[in-house]
C-alpha cells in the first residue's frame, strides 16, 4: 500500500478529481485547502507574525491511499491533469503505509482502504 499526496493549483482541481474519478477501483480521496510557498516564494496572500512578514500561495493537498497496482496510474493521471507547465504547478509524493485499520468494520490491511 502506497499513500499518495499531491499539492496541485486550486484552480485544477475539479479537473484532477474529474479524472481521478474515472479509475476503477480507487478507494476514496481526501482534499485539503492550503498555503505555502516553493521556490519561486509567491506573492498571493501575506501573513504577518512577530518574525515579519510571510507571503503564501493558496494550494489544494490531495490525499489517497491505493493498493501497489494503482500506484502509477494515479500519479499519471494527477500528473497530466494537474500540468499547466507555468511555476506553481506542484509536487506529487508517494510513501509506503505500514497498516491500515478501518475504524467502523476492524478491517486491516488493503480490505481496510
Amino acid at each position: 500500500m502506497k499513500e499518495i499526496k499531491a499539492i496541485i493549483q486550486p484552480f485544477m482541481l475539479t479537473r484532477v478529481v474529474t479524472a481521478l474519478h474515472k479509475i476503477e477501483g480507487l478507494p476514496g480521496i481526501t482534499i485539503s485547502e492550503i498555503k505555502g510557498f516553493g521556490k519561486t516564494r509567491g506573492s498571493k496572500e501575506k501573513e504577518i507574525s512577530d518574525d515579519g512578514v510571510y507571503e503564501f500561495i493558496p494550494k489544494n493537498k490531495i490525499e489517497i491511499v491505493v493498493q501497489d497496482d494503482l500506484v502509477e496510474t494515479v500519479m499519471n493521471s494527477i500528473q497530466e491533469n494537474a500540468h499547466t507547465g507555468n511555476p506553481g504547478d506542484g509536487k506529487i509524493f508517494v510513501y509506503d503505509v505500514g497498516d491500515v485499520i478501518k475504524i467502523r468494520t476492524n478491517e486491516r490491511g488493503e480490505e481496510a482502504i
